[in-house]
């Protein structure tokens, strides 16, 4: 069975009580014990039994206004301890067949307890279950930030030490967002923030039985200590904090994630709601318009055109196209560095006498990254000229079901905000991946001025996207063809460079190297 509550005009008042942010008709009592325990921490990705759901990177698509087209949907979900909350979110999760999903749990956000709170708390006597108990206000600045599909650092509350561990977790914006926990609906902030509130109300005896065969088998605890602790401590607590939300919830799910029907339900709500939203676009459109400002082609020598007729000709061997590939590549990377700052600097010659120049940058304060795995060719470029630079790394593969980018590997320095970052691909068709790769780099805090798009060759199409969404990134190319075809390579073009370079065959990789490999592949 299937209930279902729907609120509407509810009214929320600021309440009586001492915690301000807390939702009026919300009891306080004498802090109650809980025992300690392991901080649950989610993984990067959901395996499903028909595919992988990644919790990391989202779609990069925005309006004709260059903002994100829509705020994730964000669905809250509350219920007693072990009521089945994680195993219900799952099931959503893989149900809703969304390749961007963010799993929040609030056991992360426990506060950073005084000296005095860490004696009681060693002595089981402060108690967990209460509201005060927890961070709301980072909570809530997290949610947001989530909402507006920003990047966020999560806490790792470990139960042992009673505070935060060092190294918090870095979150990405998603398409959706499922929040679990035992107070999930206790602050009236954090309730505005709900798209969905969903109650999971399984009976009592079961959830102590689910205890029992926790604390037992995983925490070594003896029976009648569990309970012992659930009468006096977890049961009180629920009765008091938790049942009385229930009158909140959008859907109650009774009997957690055994009841299918509920789960089907909510994912039907979800997807009507993200329906509503109108689809969006690249940036087709500004075709029309003449290339951005923040565009530089280096200079069509008959140098550079040499180079291109060799690397564009189908008949140019493995061995030619590597080599004179490298030569086009260097020469694209150091007109690249000349958009970077530098200072006016005089120097004495050997002679002893003073010059007057300029310092730039030596490799310092720079990073590359690169776009694998076609992008990665252009390291040693970078490198070459660069001796002290950082290198960066992000793969990017298409999702054959629903054609969008996502992010699969990331490794980033942890400084990089501070640098000015050259985002390395070998070709860029629609802007897709290189859009996706630049939102990426500013969730990392770096200026949007500070970084370059560098390519060997790109289709207008791709330099409208990225300029259009990124205004301020600088992008840098060898030559710009004018259109793609259907299967989303560059016209007339260079071919699948990563294929031509790497020796493989186009439909066996299995890897995005770009834009240009953003047609349909076989996985691997």
């Amino acid at each position: 069975q299937l209930s279902l509550i729907v609120n509407k005009g509810v009214t929320v008042g600021s309440g009586e009580d001492s915690l301000d942010r807390l939702l009026p008709g919300s009891p306080i009592t004498a802090p109650r014990r809980k025992s300690t325990s392991q901080t649950k921490t989610e993984p990067p990705l959901l395996r499903t039994g028909t595919r992988t759901i990644y919790t990391a990177g989202r779609p990069p698509w925005y309006d004709e206004h260059g903002a994100q087209s829509k705020e994730a949907f964000v669905i809250g979900l509350c219920g007693g301890s072990a009521s089945g909350k994680t195993t219900v979110a799952n099931k959503i999760i893989e149900a809703l067949d969304v390749p961007w999903v963010v799993l929040l749990s609030m056991d992360s956000f426990y506060k950073v307890l005084t000296p005095e709170e860490q004696t009681l708390a060693t002595s089981n006597d402060y108690n967990f279950d209460h509201p005060g108990a927890f961070d709301f206000e980072l909570l809530v600045a997290t949610v947001k930030r989530l909402k507006q599909g920003k990047s966020v650092k999560i806490p790792v509350y470990d139960f042992n030490t009673h505070g935060r561990q060092k190294d918090w977790k870095t979150v990405y914006g998603a398409s959706v967002v499922i929040f679990e926990g035992i107070m999930s609906f206790a602050d009236k902030e954090l309730l505005e923030l709900l798209d969905m509130k969903i109650f999971v109300d399984t009976d009592s005896d079961i959830r102590l039985v689910r205890r029992l065969r926790r604390d037992i088998t995983e925490r070594g605890r003896d029976i009648e200590g569990v309970i012992k602790q659930y009468n006096k401590f977890v049961k009180p607590a629920f009765e008091q904090y938790i049942e009385p939300y229930i009158r909140l919830a959008d859907i109650v799910v009774p009997r957690g994630g055994g009841n299918m029907v509920a789960i089907d339900l909510i994912v039907q709500h979800v997807h009507k709601q993200m329906e509503e939203v109108s689809e969006a676009v690249l940036a087709s459109a500004q075709q029309t318009q003449p290339l951005p400002q923040t565009l530089s082609v280096l200079e069509g020598t008959p140098q550079v055109k040499g180079l291109h007729t060799i690397i564009r000709n189908q008949e140019t061997s493995r061995d030619e196209f590597i080599f004179y590939s490298k030569r086009l590549m260097r020469l694209l990377i150091e007109h690249a560095l000349t958009f970077l700052p530098s200072q006016p600097c005089t120097v004495q010659t050997p002679q002893g006498q003073e010059y007057d120049g300029k310092r730039s940058f030596s490799g310092k304060g720079i990073t590359g990254v690169s776009i694998l795995r076609a992008g990665e060719t252009m390291e040693p470029a970078l490198r070459a000229v660069c001796k002290d630079v950082r290198i960066g790394k992000i793969l990017i593969q298409t999702n054959l079901d629903s054609g969008e980018p996502e992010l699969h590997y990331l490794r980033l320095p942890k400084d990089i905000s501070e640098d000015h970052v050259i985002l390395m691909d070998s070709t860029v068709s629609t802007g897709a991946a290189a859009m996706m790769a630049v939102r990426v780099l500013l969730d990392h805090e770096v200026q949007e001025e500070n970084i370059a798009l560098v390519s060997l060759l790109m289709a207008e199409l791709g330099v409208h996207s990225v300029a259009y969404a990124f205004p301020k990134v600088k992008i840098i190319t060898t030559a710009v063809d004018k259109s793609v075809d259907d299967f989303l390579q560059v016209i007339p073009g260079i071919g699948d460079f990563g294929d031509r370079y790497f020796g493989t065959d186009g439909g066996s990789s299995g890897w995005s190297d770009n834009e240009e490999q953003e047609r349909p592949k076989q996985q691997t």
